[in-house]
């Protein structure tokens, strides 16, 4: 588990997060966090190298420096629609909604929202999957965070963005505690910035 080493502009585009070597204050947080996931190998099956957040959910120091990240980034980007993918992205999305006075709006898998939803399908490695938001949840012209826990292949968060684009929001930005730069998930976005706390190799 690595971080990045330096920081950008937060209004830049398309750039990883980076931290500046001498701000040690930060460093240290983001420290706390990648020594906070724990890895299980082989689960859910051979080969597969899990990112388990749950063991940085019982950390509350690490836990709460990463929701306050994510709130130092997005509290002053006019963000109205927090978005969480289903499942682990409803663990930290409404944490961040809350605090920069957006609504939350989960994207679930199918059958699980009662009323009138708009379904998004989308190609796994082994099989497809699909998510699906209530009708009437954004508004054409709201700008939207898109929250997840992990991005891998990029599958699940190109998804949610053409959820919330065919509801005619504006995505602004992915947010992600982890990401796999190995799989390459960043390139699959279409230029869509993406803002990761931690990478794991």
């Amino acid at each position: 588990m690595t971080y990045p080493q330096e920081e950008v502009d937060g209004k830049e585009r398309g750039e990883k997060p980076m931290m500046k070597k001498n701000n040690k204050r930060l460093e240290t947080k983001i420290e706390g966090i990648a020594s906070s996931i724990r890895v299980v190998p082989h689960f859910p099956k051979p080969g597969i190298m899990f990112q388990d957040i749950t063991t940085l959910l019982l950390n509350p120091k690490a836990f709460k420096n990463t929701i306050d990240l994510f709130v130092e980034r997005y509290s002053s980007m006019d963000i109205s629609v927090v978005a969480g993918v289903e499942a682990r992205g409803f663990i930290f999305g409404p944490s961040i909604a809350l605090a920069i006075g957006a609504k939350f709006i989960p994207l679930r898998k199918p059958r699980k929202l009662p009323g009138e939803v708009i379904s998004e399908r989308y190609v796994l490695e082994y099989g497809t999957d699909c998510l699906e938001m209530h009708v009437g949840a954004v508004q054409p012209g709201e700008r939207a965070l898109v929250v997840d826990d992990l991005i891998a292949t990029g599958g699940t968060l190109c998804a949610a963005m053409n959820l919330l684009e065919r509801a005619g929001a504006e995505v602004v930005e992915c947010a992600c505690v982890i990401e796999l730069p190995e799989l390459k998930g960043r390139e699959r976005l279409n230029g869509k910035p993406l803002f990761v706390l931690v990478e794991s190799h």
